[in-house]
């Protein structure tokens, strides 16, 4: 695992909440799956900001340098998900991020403090 996954992810963190994603967490899940290194988890409150805060995401991650392997749930917007092979990101419509609850399912993954 290189660290700057975890820098990457902390920053798609942040450019999810400067675009006001909801109840942002990073999951450090290296340590438990071989899925990926990271899961960013964010909610938005529509359909139209969850495409906001992925097209955001895509766009601020492709400016430095971190491409895009896959895209799921972009037409849907209830649970879109970014796949930087790495990192995962997973932006859903609150109610579906309630239903799925995934820092339930990884709940022994290391959840990374978010600086305010």
């Amino acid at each position: 695992m290189e660290q700057d996954s975890r820098d990457i992810a902390l920053f798609a963190a942040q450019v999810l909440d400067n675009k006001k994603g909801k109840d942002i967490t990073v999951l450090g899940i290296h340590r438990v799956s071989l899925i990926a290194d990271y899961f960013v988890i964010a909610s938005g409150t529509s359909s139209i900001q969850v495409k906001a805060l992925a097209d955001e995401v895509s766009k601020k991650m492709e400016e430095i340098g971190k491409p895009l392997h896959h895209i799921e749930g972009y037409d849907e917007a209830k649970w879109v998900l970014l796949d930087y092979g790495d990192i995962v990101i997973h932006i859903f419509h609150q109610d579906t991020r309630q239903f799925y609850d995934l820092e339930r399912l990884w709940s022994d993954a290391e959840k990374l403090k978010l600086d305010n």
